[in-house]
């Protein structure tokens, strides 16, 4: 593991230490701001698939394996002790071992192994809200761990944050994804001649978002907050590939979280919003969710 893999992380878990008993409230819970139509999602295709054990790699405080249905195992990781106590803690309410669950990061292939050494592998593995905080030397790595820990056969499920979405949101993302990913901005400065002011054209760029938003995600005492550890967003194009060439196939991206119309539009009819956003959660293959949904899931088998 590389040191700077080694201070992300480290970072990460940080942020999260304070978490482990509001994070599933918030984003799946009733207090959650948008339903977590992640985990209805995950939930159909592992029926679909007919599997009977799941690994969830970053696993919080047990956010999707608490609500998972009987005849499926589920066993879990997470980079944070304070999470992975928390989901003990659910665990042992509703009965089930506490021992699938255990500290561990998803760039370690021994963190892929249950502690007591049963099942060796799983029907399933998902791994949710964790790659943007991988950093993408590690991409690769993760995805191989991921593919490792199934039977063959087995399903992978990654969930990412769309990249794509930034050329809708007409916010700071935009701003990000025009000047350091689409705009070549040095071929620009190499090819300028005498009467071409380049710093005014990247100015008027930036100058056409909202760079002030959305607000920056803070932390909720002194550790660091969303924003300001590593919270990377994925190109599914890129990410698919990156499936494919681990040797995964039957490989598809799911688009959820859709917004019918850019964010900074949404207060002036924000129940018409919703419910439009809502509807497009049926499909998750709409191609509109290459540009409409902040977030999405590559899917893929073992051979």
């Amino acid at each position: 593991m590389s040191d700077g893999v080694r201070e992300a992380e480290a970072a990460v878990r940080s942020c999260y230490s304070t978490w482990g008993h509001t994070y599933y409230e918030e984003y799946y819970g009733s207090g959650a701001p948008y339903p977590p139509v992640h985990a209805d999602l995950l939930r159909r295709l592992l029926d679909e698939d007919g599997a009977h054990t799941v690994l969830d790699a970053g696993c919080g405080p047990a956010s999707f394996l608490r609500d998972l249905p009987k005849h499926i195992e589920g066993y879990g990781f997470d980079l944070t002790p304070e999470m992975v106590d928390a989901g003990r803690e659910v665990l042992e309410a509703q009965g089930e071992p506490t021992d699938r669950l255990w500290v561990g990061s998803v760039v370690d292939p021994g963190a892929f192994q249950h502690p007591s050494g049963a099942p060796d592998r799983f029907d399933a593995a998902v791994c949710v809200g964790v790659l943007p905080h991988v950093p993408a030397e590690a991409d690769a790595a993760v995805i191989a761990n991921l593919r490792d820990s199934v039977v063959p056969g087995g399903l992978v499920a990654v969930e990412a944050r769309n990249e794509l979405f930034a050329l809708f949101t007409l916010n700071r993302y935009s701003r990000d994804l025009f000047v350091e990913r689409l705009i070549p901005t040095d071929g620009l400065r190499a090819s300028a001649g005498a009467d071409d002011d380049v710093d005014a054209v990247l100015a008027q760029v930036e100058g056409m978002f909202r760079t002030d938003l959305p607000p920056v995600r803070k932390g909720k005492a002194d550790e660091p907050g969303y924003d300001e550890v590593l919270s990377r967003t994925h190109n599914p194009f890129e990410l698919r590939a990156a499936f494919e060439a681990a040797g995964l196939v039957d490989v598809r991206v799911l688009f959820y979280h859709f917004h019918s119309v850019p964010p900074l539009a949404e207060g002036a009819a924000s129940a018409a919003v919703r419910a439009a956003s809502l509807a497009m959660e049926e499909d998750p293959e709409d191609w509109r969710g290459y540009f409409m949904a902040s977030a999405f899931f590559v899917v893929g088998r073992r051979t």
